[in-house]
């Protein structure tokens, strides 16, 4: 059994938690920013000082690879995202790139040896906070987002994805594909829930992974003096969007038990006291394990953006932005989870996430599973987020252990 080092793991977690603290011990390291060159430059040297071979291909994903006694066996990769959404909290993503850090550390102190190689990744804008869609990295590297395309995406300041890997100095000459078939995938995240907090566990094996569709929604209407026009006349394009965020939030469950539904931004223009609102935007995030239930509440979605609009009197422009069916992870590699929680102690469950991970994408390509350790409270995205060390200690244990079985497998196990 793998021995992790506890004190170099907890000391690294707060060195890297250092680049891009908020005042309130938070995270605030969007992708592709100057704080997210900061932590990758850190990735990097910390790579170096294990004498992995590394490569960054031209999205920016970074990829380290310990080779196996086998050169010819298919890589086990490992891994998660070092960027964070905006003044989010310090686990979400990086807990789980520190985790695969210090599995390849622990390799390298006890002298491991194993049958296949293993690369360890950060990849690039996984939250989808400065750059839409999220999963960038994972979905371009597996072929699911066209590279070129991609590139051109713009931030909020028209920024393209180009110009900020160029800027930062991440633009790598590898090309965004995979350069062999892979084993298998294994990340390690933060739940972002309450499950495994509710039931007193370390550790959870992910089997599988929420479908989900994101939606954008722009209500048009008129601009006018909020004195002298009057309530019957007026065509607001807030009042539309408001009933719009009711219903949405109403709609959830109604189709299957597990259905989550969230408007997560709202803008209103031109933004002055005195005016009455021409045009909201707002975006809309559906989501449930029952791809049909997501289907059916996409419509009904746009059947309450109708009415809505049709009683004041406004018009809308509707745009699915992303969407993803649900994930069912290789039985195997979550099996392999279960067994190296059994073998290191640690207090453990099968389980489903609501989030979407790069392990959703991976999936598609290689066999993957996810490893989820408790969230406090579940909360998540925000500077609150909290797991204990004690947990993400059992969490990286059950990591290393998986990632050492995975990587010793034979081809016909």
């Amino acid at each position: 059994m793998v021995t992790i080092d506890t004190d170099r793991f907890e000391n690294t977690f707060r060195r890297y938690s250092q680049i891009g603290r908020t005042d309130d011990d938070g995270l605030h390291r969007l992708a592709l920013t100057e704080t997210d060159r900061n932590v990758r430059d850190l990735f990097v040297e910390d790579l170096e000082s294990l004498g992995l071979d590394i490569r960054i291909d031209e999205l920016g994903n970074i990829f380290g690879r310990r080779e196996g006694t086998d050169p010819d066996a298919a890589p086990v990769l490992i891994g998660s995202h070092l960027d964070s959404q905006p003044y989010g909290g310090r686990f979400d993503g990086q807990l789980g790139v520190l985790s695969a850090l210090e599995t390849l550390r622990s390799f390298e102190d006890s002298g491991v040896d194993h049958r296949r190689p293993i690369e360890i990744v950060n990849w690039t804008n996984e939250e989808g906070s400065r750059f839409k869609p999220a999963l960038m990295g994972s979905g371009t590297f597996i072929g699911e987002f066209d590279i070129a395309n991609t590139l051109e995406h713009t931030d909020s300041d028209g920024v393209t994805v180009a110009e900020a890997l160029k800027q930062i100095g991440y633009n790598g000459e590898e090309s965004c594909e995979p350069r062999e078939p892979y084993d298998s995938y294994l990340e390690l995240h933060i739940e972002q829930g309450p499950k495994l907090e509710e039931a007193g566990l370390s550790v959870g094996a992910v089997e599988g992974v929420f479908g989900m569709a994101w939606l954008e929604a722009t209500i048009i209407g008129d601009a006018d003096h909020a004195g002298p026009s009057p309530m019957h006349s007026r065509r607001d394009a807030l009042v539309a969007a408001s009933d719009i965020v009711t219903s949405v939030r109403r709609l959830s469950n109604r189709v299957a038990d597990d259905v989550v539904t969230t408007v997560g931004e709202l803008e209103v223009s031109p933004g002055s006291i005195n005016v009455v609102p021409a045009e909201a935007r707002l975006t809309i995030d559906v989501r449930s394990y029952d791809d049909d239930a997501v289907a059916e509440l996409v419509d009904r979605v746009e059947r309450e953006i109708t009415a809505a609009c049709n009683r004041e009197n406004v018009t809308y422009e509707l745009e699915e932005i992303w969407r993803i069916p649900h994930t069912e992870f290789s039985p195997r590699v979550s099996q392999t989870v279960l067994d190296a929680a059994e073998a290191v102690g640690a207090d453990h469950q099968a389980m489903v996430s609501g989030a979407g991970h790069d392990a959703t994408y991976l999936n598609e390509i290689t066999d993957a599973a996810m490893i989820f350790v408790p969230s406090i409270d579940g909360k998540t995205h925000n500077e609150a987020e909290y797991t204990e060390m004690e947990d993400a200690v059992a969490g990286a244990r059950t990591f290393a252990e998986a990632t050492k079985q995975l990587a010793s497998r034979s081809d016909d196990a």
